[in-house]
């Protein structure tokens, strides 16, 4: 990466509203030929990578983002024993089609109620004692009924139904033809398999699965800085997860090197280890020579953080990724950027700067697939709760264990929201959704840069830095005009 002005802008420290991609040549002939599958480590089909926060990332987000080919982080806060469940059930998943969820014709409205919006697929399966589908349940059927209303009353008896191993093609033509967002999957037997949407069709042949060696999705986890972390981390690596993240607000301090050494030699390379957040090049380097494999970059710019106004420590976003990629490809590591995506453009710049992913966390927050229950404010608009992992209520969560009066002195110290509406928009209510507008914009952004790489990317870009009103220009403002 270089800048269009090196003499002023190398002086400058800058966030990705900053700053802008400067075109150049492109000699491929579609945006699909762009390659994002990271180079740290392999499996994942693109560098998007689910935040481990409490409201973010759980099964059914991990799973998704591992079906669609990026990776899912667990939060520290799980306990080992909901890891293990979480990790044998991604590992069992399967690779293409969305777990279904299914009742007996003996359960009523209100057990169905309390799972439809468990997944962005709308679609509750009706089935009998061998797994076999009787029918299936969309909201349209929920409508006017009393809630103990047998699920075999309302049920519609003749669903639409998808061969496994039908091509994405065919799959969705006939979805497209039936009128439905989606069906289930039935193998030789007619047992349900799992569920097809016609949407994920198309978005299947765009994204491959992230692939462990065994050919099972993948899933990471992340742990605190303690003196149990890594005897954690190696029941975590026994487990069969990806790569495991040493995680704490202030990555450059003693507790976390003296952790992550532990760490690295109880894990022997056997999985790589992330370890941050940081956002210089000394932390960088620190971390680094502590047995990291790849550093987490970023203090300071998530949406549910208020770090930078509470102690006034951070640094702007593209700076820090740029720093600290420095340092870390002169080693032959890497980093990853956290925080701050709202847009695309954000991924892409951070991406240009030298990351080899990118991490997300609220703007994942509002979908289906994140933890929590979908509730309704008072004119029906349908949001998830968020928060931030330096919060009184996650500082409160992860004291669970001491008194009252040291979980009351820890709760001076936050550092996030604890409590956030994110709304649930339409188009965006599931992951794979975010992901595929994600990654286009990325595949994009490497057309208009020249490059079919993301490590081609970073070398052939070329950062320019732009006045607010450069940054205003460039956001959509033409859809209401009078």
């Amino acid at each position: 990466m270089r800048f269009l002005h090196p003499e002023h802008d190398e002086q400058l420290e800058l966030s990705t509203d900053d700053v802008f991609l400067n075109p150049s040549l492109y000699e491929g002939t579609s945006r699909l030929e762009a390659e994002l599958s990271p180079s740290d480590f392999p499996g994942c089909s693109h560098p998007i990578v689910s935040a481990n926060m409490n409201a973010v990332t759980g099964k059914r987000m991990a799973e998704t983002m591992a079906r669609f080919g990026g990776l899912g982080v667990l939060p520290q806060d799980m306990d080992v024993g909901t890891v293990a469940r979480i990790v044998a059930h991604i590992h069992s998943a399967d690779p293409r089609y969305d777990t279904a969820l299914s009742v007996s014709p003996r359960a009523t409205l209100r057990d169905v109620q309390g799972i439809i919006r468990k997944r962005s697929h709308d679609l509750v399966v009706v089935v009998d004692d061998e797994q076999r589908p009787l029918g299936i349940i969309t909201h349209a059927d929920l409508r006017d009924r009393d809630q103990f209303t047998p699920a075999s009353a309302i049920m519609s008896k003749r669903p639409v139904t998808l061969p496994v191993g039908i091509a994405n093609r065919e799959a969705f033509l006939r979805m497209e033809e039936a009128r439905v967002k989606a069906a289930p999957v039935l193998d030789a037997d007619g047992r349900l398999a799992g569920i097809l949407g016609r949407d994920d069709a198309v978005r299947l042949e765009l994204l491959r699965p992230a692939l462990g060696p065994k050919g099972e999705l993948m899933v990471a986890a992340a742990i605190g800085i303690s003196g149990q972390s890594a005897g954690l981390a190696a029941q975590l690596v026994e487990l069969g997860v990806a790569a495991i993240v040493v995680d704490t607000a202030h990555g450059h301090q003693r507790r976390m090197l003296e952790t992550l050494r532990a760490v690295a030699d109880v894990v022997k390379g056997r999985v790589p280890v992330v370890a941050g957040n940081v956002c210089t090049a000394e932390g960088t380097r620190a971390l680094l020579e502590a047995g990291a494999d790849v550093v987490k970059v970023n203090v300071g710019p998530g949406a549910m953080c208020t770090t930078r106004m509470q102690t006034g420590a951070g640094r702007p976003t593209f700076t820090s990724v740029q720093v600290c990629a420095r340092e870390a490809r002169a080693r032959g590591k890497h980093v990853w950027a956290d925080g701050g995506v709202r847009h695309p453009r954000d991924a892409a710049l951070y991406l240009a700067a030298g990351a080899t992913r990118v991490m997300v966390g609220t703007a994942l927050a509002g979908t289906y697939e994140s933890p929590g229950d979908v509730k309704e404010d008072r004119d029906g608009a349908l949001y998830k709760e968020n928060y931030g992992m330096a919060s009184a209520r996650a500082v409160s969560d992860r004291a669970a264990e001491q008194d009252a009066f040291e979980r009351a002195k820890k709760g001076f110290f936050r550092e996030g929201i604890s409590t956030s509406r994110i709304y649930i928009r339409e188009g965006h209510e599931s992951v794979g959704a975010i992901v595929v507008d994600m990654i286009t914009g990325v595949q994009s952004a490497l057309t208009y840069a020249g490059a079919k790489t993301i490590d081609d990317f970073h070398e052939r870009a070329v950062i320019g830095v732009q006045s607010p009103a450069g940054y205003l220009e460039g956001t959509p403002h033409g859809a209401l005009r009078r």
